[in-house]
């Protein structure tokens, strides 16, 4: 009997001893005990892993089925059946892998549940592996390591960059794809803790890592991190205490510390526990990995971290569509409970994790919530049992310094927290969230929890060519494939494509506008709810995508065209057919045509270049051929091959001449002489059109003077010595500009200079400087004829130019007619040069009539100021105090933001950047508050409501930028080594008309201090305290209006009013010279100024009291500046204007300023009559010629013209001694018929009778 109990108690010990063995235990055996139903698995577990993944019973009935790589998403969740897996031990080197699900803990502290006589243990969140990884058959290396993803051995740790490594297939990529969480280890293949980080305990809950590579976060850019227990990286020193709900930036800094941080569950955390019965044995706690140089890499797992992250990202956030990973950070949160709880509710534990990914240019962030079992900690009002109730955390993320701060709604510090783990479907995936977050935080997964009026959208590109074609990937709310999306452009509404829930795409239409319009979408039958801002290139300045090898396509009659392009713009695949089609644009009726005209290759394979043979046209009877300009076209010829939708994207040239295609076309129509046909019809159209000239500013006499003009005109695109200097249409020219905003009428200016940088005319030559009818931009409202942005101009200004000069002869009578008559050149007899004030350094100022004043005011003051209210403008400085020197405290400010406005303009704002967010730009630009950037050719030049905003094509760093408004008035903000200046360039019009704190401009300096009242300041320049007390702190902008001084302009961000930078009882250092306020043991200072700064006090001052070098050079460098413009725009304007080429001769010289000596020449054949030499005199008038206006003649012309004079001389000769022969004989003949008359009339009278006397 002994015996038999014996052998039952062991047996009994046996089943007890399996089944605590057993690791594979779900709660939905649990679940089915106690309901008697069979229970499915929860969101958590199912979204984790696909369909082949969750069918862990029959893990060896059928072999996994082929994935197509790259993009493995996961399949709809399956209906797993309640049944128990088969027992796993931890992961170990050479083990077979399994899969993992994460399985909510359903039971944490419940009554004892008897299955199978025995109380299974809760589940605490771990993950629960179901055996069914087959790999590549067991995946195991020669060194016996298995390269299962979800091991828990680390690989082994040799990184490789030498050739012919480790090529990732297509199957193993998808199969790294297919599992939620990236890898994390708790031990290593010599024994060690791998990525576990067991430093990290309730005593000390963060570690500093050292990234050894530039990290680009929220602007900023950091080497280094420091990975926290409670849920967050961070990069600077947290405040001393926190209250909740927790709110960035804090609004006390610098008084208070503001960290800069990544949050993905920002709440008090300690480590938790698992039991023995979790499948996931790997410990509780924080892991950290850092994968270095992996564009490089070659070793396996080097290869299989860049690939699998760099296509998670590409696919799972619009716009990543190159990036390729440097670096990677992997850090993990594993089964970490709350802090403050109970003993027990260490069970109650969430998993998470964060990948980020930088080429340090770029930063993506991916997060992975696995299990999230509690919400907040007992500091933030949580229960001491399961983390409920109170204040959940905070995601999201914090630039540091009082910057900026991105709190994830809603479910940031709110009870919707726990749909992290069941939102977000990047990739496929519920519970992964994917960011982008260098300068801004773009979220890449869709939002379906939050509901406003107005929701941002994340899209990418966010600019396109104004014909249209552009694929626009969006994300924000999350997509159904049964439900219509519409995309709005302005005016435009176009279907969207579904991609997947977290994506749409829509291509743009061909939209008449120009610069940023409404970018809205909507959702079955919602309203447009969802909104962003979409910049519309015009055609002559967007990115350029089809290339011309050379400048044939402008030619008459030539022999080829070659063309380039960038094949990957249409598709990755090498096959893929493309077509390629002609198209053109005319202007007949109020509404534009852009119409197609011919197919030029129906199919071609995509290989990015291609033959035009304009012979092949040559037999076409086109029905547009009245088109002369228009555009090449390229688009997939089997929309399919795009990603496997069915659209294509559509790239364009710029606009081009169509002569190559036409020509034979016109020949038949016209004759051989067509180009002056259509020169001709082109001609008699203009004529009846307006004349514009006279709404254009003036062109300045010199290049140097043009360069000045920062109100009026900026460099063109198409003649610019700094980006573009073949200028193609103004050969001889090194450097043209344009007018930097349509006039009233929309016309546009052009001033081109040649090498010696005087003004071109096309008097002088068919080259010169055209003002245009239609501007680039156009004008509003854009949709009718000669309105529309670029296309307009090509119809009434450039086209004409080729028909009539450039397939012409330059003395072709059309390209006269076109340069002397409908588009001559304006000279610059009347131009007057902009006033220029500007603040730099301590700051230092110096007004429009040249006073030179020191004003350290603390706070937002005006700069300037109209008085006129018919035409208003207002330009404001803020100015923040310097940092500490070596001696501490420096009582001096410098300018750190320039905010403006004209009339009704856009505001414009520029501002510098935070010293560690330098790295990329240097200036931050906004728009009525929303930051624009100008890092991309396209977007070099930025038209708003009235204003016209560019930086130089040469920087990219965004540290100089120009603002011009339509009134003429330009506002430059430069910026060095972290000090800025600010100049505004004022139009004539303005005389009298200014106030603020650069003057009233008068050209007398005695009433520059002009107080808001109109009253006039008198003040010593050298007097700091009086300036700063009676004139300065009378221009300080505070919280509402004040007449004469105004509002402030500035944006507003986290409550910073003016009134948070304004201190009036701030008092700065007032004495001017150095060695009057320098203690006597700092003589090596003193020395150093003056070594650095000569004469110069303004330099003196600001190195005197920071002691930066830096700030002494610029101060110096801004002072010389603008003392030399004001010099330069001092100078009088003299010209003689336009001393006209004659036909058939040249000029031997182009100068027309006093002093010029210009001789001709006639070409060959003809004769130069008239004076050989004129000369500009010093009262701008030409000197009168002594043997008459200067002219060519053929030698005939000549003779007859000798003959003329000679016989012109003897008739001068001949007729008044003809008439004076006439006059005499009939003074001759009458004279002697008066005599006749009266010896007739005498012989008439009776004679009389005489007597005779005698003697």
């Amino acid at each position: 009997m002994r015996f038999k109990l014996f052998v039952v108690c062991a047996l009994a010990c046996g089943f007890m001893a399996y089944v605590l063995a057993n690791e594979n235990i779900s709660t939905e055996l649990e679940d089915e005990v106690l309901n008697a139903v069979p229970v499915s698995v929860p969101a958590a577990a199912a979204k984790k892993v696909p369909q082949k993944d969750a069918e862990f019973v029959e893990i060896l009935k059928e072999q996994p089925k082929k994935v197509e790589p790259p993009a493995a998403k996961p399949n709809p969740k399956p209906k797993p059946p309640a049944t128990v897996a088969t027992t796993k031990a931890p992961l170990g080197a050479g083990q077979v892998g399994q899969r993992m699900i994460p399985v909510l803990s359903s039971r944490g502290t419940d009554d004892i549940l008897t299955v199978a006589g025995l109380k299974p243990q809760p589940m605490s969140g771990a993950l629960v592996m179901p055996s069914d990884y087959l790999g590549e058959l067991y995946d195991v290396d020669s060194s016996g390591y298995n390269w299962d993803p979800n091991n828990n051995v680390a690989p082994p740790s040799t990184a490789s960059t030498a050739a012919g490594g480790y090529t990732i297939t297509t199957a193993r990529l998808a199969e790294l794809r297919n599992t939620f969480m990236y890898w994390y280890f708790d031990k290593d293949m010599y024994g060690g803790r791998a990525d576990y980080q067991f430093d990290i305990h309730a005593s000390m809950t963060q570690l500093h890592k050292n990234l050894n590579f530039q990290l680009p976060f929220y602007g900023f850019r950091f080497n280094y991190t420091r990975l926290s227990l409670n849920g967050y990286l961070e990069f600077s020193d947290p405040p001393e205490y926190l209250t909740y709900p927790l709110v960035f930036p804090i609004k006390d800094w610098p008084t208070k510390r503001d960290p800069s941080f990544i949050g993905i569950f920002f709440s008090k955390c300690r480590v938790g526990r698992i039991y023995p019965s979790d499948i996931d044995q790997r410990t509780p706690g924080v892991y950290f990995r850092v994968e270095r140089d992996l564009m490089g890499r070659t070793d396996r797992f080097g290869v299989e971290v860049r690939e699998r992250t760099m296509w998670d990202i590409r696919q799972g956030v619009v716009g990543a569509d190159t990036f390729v990973p440097k670096h990677v950070v992997i850090s993990t949160w594993k089964n970490v409970s709350f802090a403050g709880g109970i003993d027990n509710s260490l069970f109650t534990t969430n998993t998470f994790q964060m990948i980020l990914a930088t080429d340090e240019v770029y930063t993506y962030i991916i997060w992975n919530y696995a299990v999230l079992n509690w919400l907040s900690h007992t500091e933030a009002g949580g229960d001491t049992t399961k983390g409920e109730g109170g204040i959940p955390a905070y995601v999201g993320f914090n630039a540091g310094n009082g910057t900026q701060a991105y709190e994830y709604k809603p479910y940031s510090q709110n009870m919707v927290i726990r749909d992290l783990a069941n939102r977000g479907w990047a990739n496929g995936f519920p519970g992964r969230h994917i960011f982008r977050v260098d300068e801004q935080i773009l979220i890449g997964s869709c939002n379906k929890d939050i509901d406003a009026a107005l929701l941002p959208l994340t899209f990418a590109p966010e600019s396109g060519n104004m014909l249209g074609g552009q694929v626009v990937n969006i994300t924000g709310p999350c997509f159904d494939p049964l439900i219509r999306v519409t995309c709005h452009f302005d005016t435009e509404s176009v279907l969207g494509t579904y991609v997947d829930r977290n994506r749409v795409i829509c291509v743009q239409p061909y939209l008449k506008a120009e610069g940023y319009i409404r970018f809205q979408i909507s959702v079955g039958t919602q309203r447009f709810k969802w909104r962003g801002k979409y910049f519309v290139e015009t055609p002559a300045a967007a990115t350029e995508k089809i290339f011309f090898a050379t400048d044939d396509v402008h030619k008459k009659n030539p022999n080829e065209i070659r063309i380039t392009w960038n094949a990957f713009n249409l598709t990755s695949n090498a096959n893929a057919n493309v077509m390629i089609s002609l198209w053109g644009y005319r202007e007949t009726k109020i509404e534009p045509q852009l119409e197609y005209i011919d197919v030029i290759e129906a199919s071609y394979t995509n290989t990015g270049s291609y033959v035009i043979t304009p012979s092949n046209y040559i037999n076409r009877n086109n029905k547009n051929r009245d088109m002369q300009f228009g555009f090449l076209q390229i688009n997939l010829t089997q929309p399919e091959q795009y990603s496997g939708l069915a659209l294509s994207p559509i790239l364009w040239s710029r606009p081009i001449p169509l002569a190559w295609y036409m020509g034979p076309q016109w020949e038949r129509q016209h004759g051989l002489r067509w180009p002056r046909a259509l020169c001709d019809n082109w001609i008699r159209a203009d004529r009846f059109l307006r004349n514009f000239a006279a709404d254009l500013p003036l062109c300045p006499c010199t290049l140097d003077q043009a360069v000045l003009d920062k109100g009026r005109f900026r460099p063109d695109r198409e003649c610019d010595k700094d980006s573009n200097p073949s200028c193609l249409r103004q050969r001889g020219a090194i450097h043209c500009v344009v007018s930097g905003t349509p006039v009233a009428q929309g016309a546009e200016q052009q001033c081109c200079y040649d090498r010696y940088g005087f003004l071109m005319l096309t008097y002088d030559q068919m080259w010169g400087s055209r003002p245009r009818r239609v501007h680039n931009l156009g004008k509003m409202p854009w949709n009718e004829a000669s309105k529309v942005p670029s296309l307009s101009m090509w119809f009434h200004d450039m086209r004409p130019f080729y028909s009539c000069c450039f397939w012409q002869e330059e003395q072709a009578v059309g390209c006269e007619t076109y340069r002397f008559e409908r588009r001559p050149s304006q000279d610059c007899v009347a131009y007057q040069a902009p006033g220029i004030a500007g603040v730099f350094g301590d700051p230092h100022f110096v007004t429009f009539d040249g006073s030179a004043y020191t004003f350290n005011g603390l706070g937002e003051f005006v700069l300037s100021r109209s008085t006129d209210e018919s035409n208003r403008f207002e330009v404001q400085g803020r100015f923040q105090q310097l940092p500490d020197n070596y001696y501490g405290s420096v009582q001096a400010t410098q300018l750190t933001a320039v905010a403006m406005r004209g009339n009704t303009t856009t505001t414009i704002e520029v501002r510098l950047r935070p010293l560690h967010a330098r790295w990329r730009y240097r200036l931050d630009v906004l728009a009525d508050g929303r930051k624009v950037y100008f890092d991309r050719e396209s977007l070099k030049f930025q038209h708003f409501d009235g204003v016209t905003v560019y930086t130089p094509t040469y920087l990219l760093n965004q540290s100089q930028v120009v603002v011009q408004f339509d009134a003429g008035i330009g506002v430059e903000v430069v910026e060095n080594e972290g000090f800025m200046t600010g100049r505004v360039f004022l139009p004539w019009k303005f005389i009298n008309k200014t106030a603020g704190l650069f003057g009233n401009w008068s050209f007398n300096p005695l009433d520059d201090f002009m107080l808001p009242n109109g009253q006039v300041a008198s003040l010593n320049l050298n007097d700091l305290r009086s300036i700063h007390t009676n004139f300065g702190l009378k221009w300080m902008l505070t919280d509402r209006e004040v007449p004469g001084v105004g509002a402030a302009l500035f944006t507003r961000e986290f409550g910073r009013m003016s009134s948070y930078y304004a201190n009036a009882t701030f008092q700065p250092n007032y004495v001017v010279d150095p060695a009057d306020f320098l203690p006597a043991n700092r003589t090596y200072d003193l020395e150093r100024a003056e070594e650095l700064c000569g004469e110069c006090y303004q330099c003196q001052y600001d190195y005197a009291m920071t002691l930066n070098r830096d700030l002494a050079h610029f101060t110096k460098n801004y002072y010389d500046s603008i003392v030399n413009m004001q010099a330069e725009n001092s100078k009088p304007v003299v010209s003689c204007g336009v001393l006209q080429t004659p036909r058939f001769g040249r000029k031997l010289s182009f100068d027309f300023m006093p002093g010029a000596k210009v001789s001709f020449e006639c070409n060959e054949g003809f004769i130069l009559v008239g004076d050989q030499r004129r000369e500009c005199l010093s009262n701008g008038l030409w000197n009168v010629p002594e043997y008459g206006y200067t002219e060519c003649l053929r030698p005939e012309e000549q003779s007859a013209r000798v003959a003329s004079i000679s016989l012109g001389m003897m008739l001068l000769i001949l007729i008044p001694t003809l008439l004076l022969l006439v006059c005499g004989a009939n003074y001759w003949i009458r004279e002697k018929i008066a005599q006749e008359e009266a010896e007739a009339r005498a012989a008439l009278l009776p004679k009389p009778r005489y007597k005779q006397h005698a003697i």
